[in-house]
């Protein structure tokens, strides 16, 4: 009798020790524990064939030998080790299956076979040790959204090419699959444009930065910027697509273009007014405040893409052309969000363009609403020439969506449903669920945007639900996925901003791969703990409470 009671402890226990090396965030669709356990020695084979199944096999490589110190022989042909395979199925899914003598990865496609090996990562144990040791397991997994991003504002702060692929390692870990590329804001212009290089030589740097929460106590009196050159682009765009990310870039418009302004005045729609005339009286400046300078505080600001002019227009679709020789998204983000109408109230061009067009002031907008629409559809109209589709920040709403453009709402869901409803496609990524710039804490000891007011904990972030309840089934289909951003006024390092997206990323990641129904917080909470080691195994500055 005792004997039996010895061993049916040992049973449970032996259950136990599975059940606790089986923490894979996001929530696979299906988990079956295994008897048994597969040891990977540094003469196990990895078996891949196609090029996109060796490229996931020197992925894996590349990860056992950063973190465990070796890697592993590739052959093309085997039915031992770790095996991977990719179909040629459209589905992004892949089934798992781990035994005492090998480890297949079958990919619906090669980003499927892909998301298996971040499966398999998430097996291994957390510490380095002699033989690394996984328990058996059989997982089937597809993600419910298809799209699922993370943005990086690089306007207000720059992050250099090592810390943007940093970024983009993390969306991988966490099976995201789109990086939205914020490179165009008031305070910065990022990317390299060759028929334009004052864009660079002028817009990528401000005399100075506000110092505290806006408009300021301070400034630090030190010119401050950066860019990418095009070869840069090229290599980040490289990187992600080898990790099965897609590099959405944004160039902001008609709104937040102060720093191209400064570089070109003629965009204006006032070219001789300084630029310190729209600035906070309270902001401290530093530098020269005479004609169009990049601005140095954070905000909105009234100095904006001139849309009466055709030379604006000129402009924009040369920077757009070699932008998309850079991309080969077919999505352009174009921003669209934040563009006061009060400079084109005044400006003669723009009033010319809204009688030449016959746009009135009526119940529902104001003539200049009506203008950016115009402005809106005129530049989507040249986008979908190019094959490419335009997506823009929810106020492209105002005055009439153009025909084709993606519709992300960030002004809560109500965009995100009014565009749904109008059969347009959606990203969601409402600021009160995903705005990762807000503090994780309610106290916080550096300076966010959110300080002291509000704060957006982990556990809403999981309880977050990309389909608004007030969204008819019907309509549902339009909402692609969605995704969280990390503006920067705030985030000037690259710790800080590791800081701020984890570990909210885990959350957000199982709110958009994972089934609503399979969600449960404590479940993912007591995951979520071993996910905070990965976080130290990787080196990556996380929230730790």
């Amino acid at each position: 009798m005792k004997r039996n009671i010895v061993l049916f402890f040992l049973a449970i226990t032996s259950r136990i020790g599975v059940a606790q090396d089986i923490n894979i965030i996001p929530q696979p669709s299906s988990v079956q524990q295994k008897q048994g356990r597969f040891i990977i020695k540094r003469t196990t084979p990895i078996v891949a064939k196609s090029p996109e199944e060796i490229r996931s096999g020197k992925y894996l490589n590349a990860y056992l030998n950063k973190y465990f110190g070796f890697s592993l022989p590739i052959k093309t042909s085997g039915s031992a080790g770790i095996i991977i395979k990719a179909n040629k199925d459209a589905a992004d899914s892949y089934v798992l299956e781990v035994d005492p003598k090998s480890i297949k990865v079958l990919g619906g496609n090669a980003t499927g076979a892909f998301y298996g090996i971040q499966t398999v990562l998430q097996l291994l144990p957390l510490e380095k040790n002699g033989e690394l040791s996984i328990p058996a397991v059989s997982i089937t997994d597809t993600p419910v959204n298809k799209y699922r991003g993370l943005m990086l504002d690089v306007g207000r702060h720059f992050f250099p090419v090592a810390d943007v692929k940093r970024y983009i390692d993390l969306l991988a870990l966490h099976k995201m699959n789109y990086f939205h590329w914020h490179l165009t804001e008031d305070q910065g212009w990022r990317i390299e444009i060759k028929k334009y290089p004052k864009l660079t030589s002028v817009g990528a740097w401000r005399n100075g930065t506000i110092i505290g929460n806006n408009p300021g106590t301070g400034n630090t009196n030190t010119r401050y910027g950066g860019y990418y050159t095009q070869e840069e682009v090229k290599d980040v765009v490289k990187y992600a697509a080898d990790r099965y990310i897609t590099v959405i870039p944004e160039i902001e418009m008609p709104g937040h273009s102060s720093a191209a302004i400064a570089s070109y005045p003629y965009l204006s729609c006032f070219p001789d007014k300084p630029t310190i005339d729209y600035v906070h009286k309270k902001s401290v400046w530093s530098g020269d405040s005479t004609g169009k300078q990049v601005i140095q505080a954070w905000g909105i600001y009234k100095d904006v893409f001139c849309a009466g002019k055709e030379t604006t227009f000129q402009f924009l679709t040369d920077v757009l052309d070699e932008v998309m020789s850079l991309f080969p998204a077919k999505i352009i983000h174009i921003g669209g969000d934040e563009c006061p109408k009060s400079n084109w109230e005044a400006c003669p061009n723009c009033q010319k363009r809204i009688a030449e067009l016959g746009f009135k002031t009526d119940s529902s907008h104001k003539a200049e609403h009506y203008l950016q629409s115009y402005f809106v559809k005129r530049i989507e109209q040249y986008l979908n020439g190019k094959g490419r589709k335009l997506l823009g920040w929810d106020e492209i709403l105002e005055g009439g969506l153009a025909p084709n453009a993606w519709v992300m709402s960030w002004r809560g869901e109500k965009g995100g449903i009014e565009a749904a409803r109008s059969a347009h496609n959606v990203v969601m990524t409402p600021n009160t669920y995903a705005y990762f710039d807000h503090q994780q804490a309610e106290k916080e000891d550096s300076v966010t945007i959110t300080k002291n007011r509000k704060h957006l904990p982990i556990e809403k972030v999981y309880g977050w639900n990309v389909y608004p309840d007030s969204l008819q089934q019907e309509y549902r289909k339009y909402v692609q996925g969605g995704q969280a951003n990390l503006w920067t006024e705030y985030v000037t390092n690259p710790g800080k901003a590791e800081y701020m997206l984890l570990p909210r990323l885990a959350a957000l990641c199982e709110s958009l791969w994972t089934a609503p129904a399979k969600k449960q917080w404590s479940d993912f909470n007591t995951r979520l703990q071993v996910q905070k080691k990965r976080y130290s195994l990787w080196g990556y500055n996380y929230y730790g409470k």
